[in-house]
């Protein structure tokens, strides 16, 4: 029961949250991690009241499984908007822009920290400046596209954010293991050429392979139905599948084998959209159906945020140089791969901005960073502030970088009359 009141009172208290924050004019998305950290361990769930809030972050992980659902579905999304006649358009530009801003950002973050390494050895090693440098390179796809979709943002800038961020994974995968690979054999002095080199391509090509398949596999059964509900039902069962089949993780000799759930639902989405006739439609359908698994993703994102590394003034500085190295790294790199693959002038300008939110993917990192014992919790704890900061704020100028680009357009007068007088026409129903 307590699980079950635990879900509502989330899912109620991001859409209440949203209400508050429309007057304000600010994201949905910034609305529901703010929900959540109302109920979360910090304040509300402090209380120790059953259900009425998280308690810890231990009732956080107890439901996981919505966020690696509501993830399976993000990537999902985002997989379709893949669309091969769009990618004859934009292919080239969104492949030279994901690659380079993401190495941009993992240099500078190198630099800085490097830097700090050097004033203070005693408290921030080298392995550690060089897996941040590392996890600098992952954006978050979901913060992103809940804005676009809030907003139904459209245009050049849009049409290249969405592919650029599901590169970015990929980009982000090679670099972390590379980097962290290095950072280990400086920790513990033993390089291994195979968990550095090989395991991150094999992740890479086993999840897109997974995700290949899969996509045939739906694309094959929808046509067994016509009913478009039960090619909905069809749809979220194998999306459910594959975000499933992705948690395998085994080893085959000396090799690690793993998935990438992001890179497998992103290539499921991929396939389905270019091979399914029907995928637009069923697209609309299963968008409906995923919102309020989203709003609780974000809610329980805000929950997870941990408060206390405000505590640690080191962590503080740290925090404060990976933001603003990383900030200049990802703006700077898309400015000057933008310009370098002939964009317009407003994509050069705003589109560094948008790729600023960051989460999931860096979280994920961090986590595996703890393999480096005492040090990996600096790494956690950096990366948790910079996440909070980003997860905040993010949401917010993406949305301010799309309005000034011209893709998010405000309501105009006629919708607006149009509401107006159904709300009024509902007040006067009420009233008899």
């Amino acid at each position: 029961m307590s699980t079950l009141l635990t879900v509502s009172v989330a899912l109620l208290a991001g859409l209440l949250m949203t209400r508050v924050f429309k007057k304000i004019h600010l994201p949905a998305v910034t609305a529901y991690l703010i929900a959540g950290v109302l109920i979360g361990p910090y304040l509300i769930g402090a209380m120790g009241i059953p259900g009425l809030g998280f308690s810890s972050s231990e009732a956080v992980d107890r439901l996981a499984l919505i966020s690696e659902v509501a993830l399976g579905f993000i990537a999902f999304s985002i997989g379709n908007e893949f669309r091969l006649s769009d990618l004859k358009k934009t292919g080239k530009q969104a492949t030279v822009i994901g690659i380079f801003q993401a190495v941009a950002a993992m240099l500078l973050v190198d630099l800085a920290l490097i830097g700090a390494h050097l004033l203070f050895p005693e408290k921030l090693s080298l392995a550690q400046a060089i897996t941040l440098g590392a996890i600098a390179t992952a954006t978050a796809p979901a913060a992103t596209l809940m804005v676009v979709r809030q907003y139904k943002a459209d245009g050049p800038l849009t049409k290249l954010l969405l592919p650029i961020v599901a590169l970015d994974d990929a980009v982000g995968l090679v670099a972390f293991a590379v980097s962290f690979g290095i950072a280990k054999a400086l920790t513990f002095g033993n390089p291994d050429l195979v968990s550095i080199l090989v395991n991150p391509i094999l992740e890479i090509v086993f999840s897109l392979l997974l995700g290949a398949l899969m996509g045939w596999i739906l694309t094959q059964l929808e046509k067994l139905f016509n009913s478009n509900t039960n090619r909905l039902n069809l749809t979220i069962g194998i999306v459910f599948l594959a975000a499933s089949i992705s948690m395998l993780d085994f080893h085959l000799g000396p090799v690690h084998v793993q998935f990438s759930s992001l890179l497998v639902c992103m290539m499921l989405g991929t396939v389905f959209c270019n091979i399914c006739p029907l995928s637009e439609d069923l697209m609309e359908r299963a968008d409906k159906w995923t919102s309020p698994l989203f709003a609780l993703f974000f809610v329980m994102s805000g929950a997870e945020l941990e408060l206390g590394v405000f505590s640690d003034l080191f962590v503080v500085a740290i925090g404060v140089i990976y933001i603003l190295s990383r900030s200049l790294g990802k703006y700077s790199g898309a400015l000057v791969s933008a310009k370098m693959t002939a964009c317009s002038p407003k994509i050069c300008k705003y589109l560094g901005i948008t790729l600023l939110p960051q989460a999931g993917v860096a979280l994920g990192m961090c986590t595996t960073a703890m393999q480096l014992g005492e040090e990996g919790n600096l790494i956690r704890n950096i990366t948790l502030f910079a996440v909070l900061i980003y997860e905040l704020f993010g949401p917010i100028m993406t949305r301010m970088a799309l309005m000034a680009a011209g893709e998010i357009r405000p309501m105009s007068d006629e919708v607006k009359n149009r509401r107006e007088e159904k709300l009024r026409a509902l007040e006067k129903n009420n009233n008899r």
